[in-house]
């Protein structure tokens, strides 16, 4: 019976996708243990290490789709270990007793480890399709938005004007890196496992490390210098790649929440019938994805905290610590796709309001760029004199409800000096945007 937010039939394709419930299903994981003994097999036969006929029975049965999963949890929960039962079916179902050449020279671990990073390059691949499209989007936005001028915020106040495009290329050049960095980590992670009892593969004598290229070779993942069994910094570094991601993720969905609340109003997820109402307030329309987002993003950092965790074991063969991973690393990929798919729908589909974008920047009356005031004045007063000058004026303003403009062009000490019209230009937002364009451009040659 479905029991948790990633299993349930309500809400797994919330917190979650099936294409990365398939990966670390029952049946996907109990595959990659049989693809792991036919690789071992064939690998061996060609080596001359087992018997010709002996790999060809084997491989003939490595189907998971053949095997009594109820004894696999029957036998799994006896023994603690989930590959021998595999193993044991799998001697079964060879004739002749030429089953008995299977799993030659392995390990429980070398199994397990092997699957395991298996499922992790197939799950880095779905990672990688999510993260390309979320690229896209806020390439788009960052291109369409270029020049459309909103308030830049500081501790939750308006600082300075940017653009959207200028958020939305911020947050594009944070997902390039992340792409980068997902590119430099698969050699490091997609290495198997095949050491033996304590890791140097004594049982297969002069024939182990020739075992260990021919397995690594079929199964097409990179051959261990030496064995890893109680080192665990590169499951370590795949959680803490999704953790840096999700973060990055959990940062989108914070921005757009808030700039989603009814006193803003410059951004909203996309519009779906009924989607984010509320049962007792009909003009509400809450920031639904956004919410998932948070949720997801901060149940994949305990994880990888929990993946921090198992690195410290206990000499070559660990009592424990590893276990923590069956757990961690699953429900780390699974959130951070639910995480991933919400985050896509929503920047495919974020509606952009650039008319309130531009009323809110007016809500200051000009004052959001009294920096740019100030350093128009400094030529003329001197830089702390201006600004002295134009707080008192900002503090005139605010408190009387004066216009800006008119404080600034009637005062003494800057009449002289300036008149309305090029006063006028300074307290206009869209005219100090820095140099955000020529920085979203850079971003966008850099993604083309």
């Amino acid at each position: 019976m479905p029991a948790t937010a990633l299993d349930s039939g309500i809400f797994r394709d919330i917190f979650s996708t099936p294409a990365m419930r398939r990966v670390f299903s029952d049946e996907n994981r109990v595959q990659c243990y049989l693809d792991i003994e036919a690789a071992l097999a064939r690998g061996q036969a060609r080596l001359g290490i087992i018997p010709q006929e002996a790999c060809d029975e084997i491989v003939k049965h490595c189907r998971a789709d053949t095997y009594d999963f109820e004894l696999l949890k029957i036998q799994t929960e006896r023994i603690g270990y989930p590959v021998l039962p595999v193993v044991q079916q799998l001697v079964k179902k060879c004739r002749d007793g030429l089953g008995e050449w299977c799993h030659w020279g392995a390990t429980t671990q070398d199994i397990t480890d092997t699957a395991t990073v298996m499922q992790i390059r197939e799950a880095l691949d779905l990672v990688e399709g999510e993260l390309t499209a979320i690229s896209a989007a806020l390439a788009g936005l960052a291109k369409k938005y270029r020049d459309t001028p909103m308030a830049g915020r500081s501790n939750l106040q308006q600082a300075v004007p940017i653009t959207f495009g200028f958020k939305a290329a911020t947050l594009l050049a944070g997902f390039e890196r992340h792409r980068a960095r997902l590119k430099e980590l698969r050699p490091r992670v997609l290495v198997g496992e095949f050491g033996g009892a304590a890791g140097t593969l004594a049982s297969l004598g002069k024939d182990g490390l020739a075992t260990q290229a021919e397995l690594m070779k079929e199964l097409k993942l990179g051959q261990p210098a030496i064995a890893w069994h109680t080192m665990r910094d590169s499951f370590a570094e795949v959680g803490c790649f999704l953790g840096l991601v999700t973060g990055t993720l959990g940062k989108i969905a914070t921005d757009v929440k808030l700039m989603m609340q009814t006193e803003v109003e410059e951004v909203y997820e996309p519009f779906a019938e009924g989607r984010g109402s509320s049962s007792t307030m009909p003009q509400k329309r809450n920031p639904i994805s956004c919410n998932y987002i948070v949720a997801c993003t901060s149940m994949v950092r305990q994880n990888v905290a929990a993946l921090l965790d198992a690195m410290v074991e206990d000499h070559e063969r660990s009592t424990g610590p590893w276990e923590i991973e069956w757990i961690a690393m699953p429900e780390i990929f699974l959130l951070a796709a639910g995480a991933l798919n919400q985050a896509r729908f929503l920047l495919e589909g974020l509606e952009v309001d650039p008319k309130r974008m531009r009323a809110n920047l007016d809500i200051t009356r000009g004052m959001i760029v009294s920096e740019a005031v100030m350093m128009g004045l400094g030529p003329y007063l001197g830089r702390q004199r201006a600004h002295d000058l134009v707080y008192d004026i900002c503090r005139k303003a605010i408190t009387t409800g004066g216009s800006f403009l008119d404080l600034l062009v009637a005062d003494p000490e800057i009449s002289p000096h300036m008149g309305r019209d090029e006063l006028a230009k300074l307290v206009d937002p869209a005219n100090y945007l820095g140099q955000a364009g020529e920085m979203i451009d850079r971003v966008l040659a850099a993604y083309h």
